[in-house]
């Protein structure tokens, strides 16, 4: 069965490029500068990678006391990028729901800060 909603095809060795990480989101807090509804982020991605910051588009669904210690997939990889007064330093992933909404990425059973998803 044909899927006609695919992008387009990657090799794996493009696939490969983009480092997908497991962190746990460790410090949570409101983004009020922010252009749109943000919540910043601080996720440990392990001993290699440190703690790094995120801009997240999840206050539809999510409360900043809730945060702290959900693991979450990151893109590691991406250039940093300046939003607002703050600079996200890596991609929270996540799935938009039947209203549009952001549920994170997250992982089945923990697993250690800073394991590459393959």
């Amino acid at each position: 069965m044909q899927n006609n909603n695919i992008s387009g095809m990657i090799t794996w060795d493009e696939f490969i490029k983009i480092e997908l990480r497991v962190g746990t989101i460790v410090r949570a807090e409101s983004f009020p500068e922010a252009k749109k509804p943000a919540f910043k982020l601080w996720i440990d991605l392990g001993a290699d990678l440190g703690i790094k910051k995120s801009s997240a588009q999840i206050t539809d669904l999510y409360k900043i006391d809730q945060l702290p210690g959900i693991q979450v997939i990151c893109v590691v990889n991406f250039a940093p990028r300046q939003i607002s007064n703050f600079m996200s330093e890596v991609l929270v992933t996540g799935f938009p729901d039947s209203e549009n909404r952001v549920i994170l990425s997250t992982v089945e059973r923990r697993v250690p800060n800073g394991a590459r998803l393959f």
